[in-house]
């Protein structure tokens, strides 16, 4: 606003800001490129320092089960008791006017990504007023990381047995809470939860090298 109202005067700086974006825009471009290969070679490097390869995938199987299996219970289990307590409604129908959201968020991965579908399910097909969805939607789809705070609570438990190391009570509390944190932080992009997974394993001292291993699995949770 400041910049447009000085006129000809806040030329340079405009143009100043508009090649700035377009060098961020083209190097991002380039680290999109590049990633692949690199997450590749962190995955390989991995694979190669593993002494047992059939133990290990053992642990990485058993692992994603444990988060599948989590996440069902989360959404299944703890979410619509909640639902069906507060608002004494089948939860299941809830479900099924958010089914389209829900498919795109599979898709893309990005609660943020998914917000234009998630608006229109909960006003066309739920009826809720969209004064309550506009506040609460883009808050919710930024904050409440449940899925990621859980992802991110089993992940070092895994990283820690794959060690040899036992963790202590105090160690599964601090996991618990440091996990919790760092998903409200997460950016609602895919594999955001990979960049905040490193202050949850530096709070108990595991090795944060050990991440690589899971970015094999990491797209398909």
């Amino acid at each position: 606003m400041i910049i447009s109202s000085m006129g000809r005067k806040a030329e340079i700086l405009l143009h100043l800001f508009l090649v700035l974006n377009e060098i961020t825009m083209k190097f991002v471009k380039i680290i999109m490129w590049y990633a692949p290969f690199g997450i590749l070679f962190l995955v390989s490097g991995k694979i190669l320092e593993i002494d047992d390869m059939g133990n290990t995938a053992r642990k990485l199987g058993l692992y994603m089960i444990t988060v599948i299996l989590g996440l069902m219970i989360h959404c299944f289990i703890t979410l619509c008791s909640l639902y069906f307590i507060i608002t004494r409604k089948n939860p299941f129908k809830f479900y099924y006017g958010c089914l389209q959201a829900v498919i795109t968020g599979f898709g893309t991965s990005s609660s943020s990504a998914t917000l234009p579908v998630t608006f229109r399910c909960l006003e066309e097909n739920l009826r809720i007023d969209s004064r309550v969805t506009r506040f609460v939607l883009p808050i919710g789809s930024t904050i409440n990381m449940d899925g990621t705070a859980l992802y991110e609570a089993v992940a070092p438990i895994f990283i820690a047995q794959l060690n040899g190391r036992s963790l202590n009570f105090v160690e599964y509390i601090i996991i618990s809470l440091t996990a919790t944190v760092a998903s409200i932080g997460a950016a609602s992009i895919p594999s955001a939860g990979l960049v905040t997974m490193v202050i949850v394993l530096q709070s108990v001292g595991l090795p944060v090298k050990d991440i690589s291993l899971i970015f094999a699995v990491d797209f398909f949770l």
